[in-house]
């Protein structure tokens, strides 16, 4: 279980307590933000609120493949984020996210190493290693978004914009 303990460490490194790799991480950059910075729009690119929703909708799916069930999730909808029109709309899919990213690092934590290679739902997706580390991957890919659009967000919101 050293390996999954180790894959548990760099997943929480980049949605709950981490800062070695891009110097933040998700739950830094969320919490301190309104729920109308989150739903700003910049141009043609997603919003933050979006992409936590995109990152907490695959984290759902492959928690369901981990406690026995079936893998329901589909790329097509990974950004239908329904309408954020609250604080309180805002805060729950931030706490959402937080706490299946932590119920994600407390079940990887628990794999053993023969766990780690077995195939994940259909061979087509490769082993639950695989799997996890692309998810860590795809984390830290949209950590980088979110951070240079909350840059652009608060910009615009010093510029009176």
């Amino acid at each position: 279980m050293e390996n999954s303990s180790q894959l548990a460490t760099r997943f929480r490194e980049v949605l709950l307590n981490g800062k070695w790799i891009a110097n933040t991480n998700y739950k830094d950059q969320l919490s301190k933000l309104s729920w109308k910075q989150a739903t700003t729009k910049i141009g043609s690119l997603n919003t933050i609120a979006a992409l936590a929703y995109h990152i907490n909708y695959y984290l759902r799916g492959i928690l369901n493949v981990f406690t026995g069930g079936p893998l329901e999730i589909r790329d097509k909808y990974s950004f239908d984020l329904p309408p954020i029109s609250s604080k309180e709309q805002w805060e729950f899919l931030v706490k959402d996210l937080l706490r299946n990213a932590d119920l994600f690092a407390n079940h990887l934590e628990q794999m053993s190493d023969e766990k780690l290679e077995e195939v994940f739902v259909d061979e087509k997706y490769g082993t639950y290693r695989r799997n996890i580390e692309g998810t860590i991957e795809h984390a830290y890919y949209h950590l980088g978004q979110i951070s240079l659009l909350k840059k652009l967000v608060l910009e615009a919101e010093k510029d009176g914009n």
